[in-house]
């Protein structure tokens, strides 16, 4: 059940920070505004509040951790949202990265 509430959170922590820098990408490159930028802003502090929600008590780890899941984040968010289409490299590369991620947050640690 804790690795379902992390996995749960990190794919929430996702969606505000890709979604909060998306907007505010949407603001200022596409010029729709202070109010994209705004809402972006917001989100990008609701995910930075979503991070500390983790039951590990070590930053790093949990940050670092979440880099795997920023990157995949990335990539499906930007097939959704702007039509991207990765190639394989891309989809290797995202898959690696979550290993990765897995790897250093659910490893089984003595202690």
């Amino acid at each position: 059940m804790l690795v379902a509430r992390s996995i749960a959170l990190f794919a929430v922590a996702a969606l505000f920070e890709i979604g909060g820098a998306w907007l505010v990408w949407q603001g200022v490159r596409e010029h729709r505004g202070w109010i994209w930028i705004g809402a972006g802003v917001i989100a990008l502090g609701l995910y930075g509040f979503v991070a500390t929600l983790q039951t590990d008590a070590n930053f790093g780890r949990v940050f670092a951790a979440y880099g795997g899941t920023f990157v995949a984040g990335s990539i499906a968010w930007g097939m959704v949202a702007d039509g991207y289409r990765p190639d394989r490299f891309d989809v290797v590369g995202a898959l690696i990265c979550l290993a990765g991620m897995a790897v250093i947050m659910y490893a089984p640690r003595g202690g």
